[in-house]
């Protein structure tokens, strides 16, 4: 089959990606996400009289817990299907991956399946998050001082 022709085909059977539309639904639930953040904060502040920092503490779990709960009750993935980026830049995209490869691994067992790849995805943004955190403190260190 000649090359043209073969990539003509390709292209008829190829999915469209509309950028505006999924940036747009990005924006939007991460909108969302951040908005029911702020809601959990000022609910902690007030019903359990804490500290806004320990509030957005308690968020954080919070989000991850529901996250890691909805991943494991099956509609969570479909939820990420749908908005995108918009819960998976989130705190709730690190809890969704460490969670769906807990599950996934189950059946291999808690050391060899669990243990051993729950970190899969999750492992690579702590590795570098942990590595640019001590860059740029280094960085801050030498900047402005001890």
């Amino acid at each position: 089959m000649e090359k043209k022709k073969y990539q003509r085909i390709v292209d008829s059977h190829k999915p469209v990606e509309h950028r505006g539309q999924n940036a747009f639904i990005a924006f939007v639930t991460g909108g969302i996400v951040g908005v029911i953040g702020q809601l959990l904060i000022e609910l902690y502040t007030r019903f359990l009289d804490v500290s806004t920092k320990d509030a957005s503490v308690f968020m954080i779990i919070t989000l991850i817990f529901i996250a890691s709960l909805f991943t494991a009750m099956g509609f969570f993935d479909k939820w990420v299907n749908f908005c995108r980026c918009g819960l998976i830049i989130p705190i709730t995209g690190f809890a969704h991956s460490m969670t769906s490869a807990a599950l996934e691994y189950r059946k291999e067992g808690f050391v060899t399946g669990v243990g051993s790849n729950i970190f899969k995805l999750a492992g690579t943004v702590i590795l570098y998050g942990v590595v640019s955190a001590w860059f740029f403190g280094l960085l801050r260190l030498l900047i402005m001082g001890g």
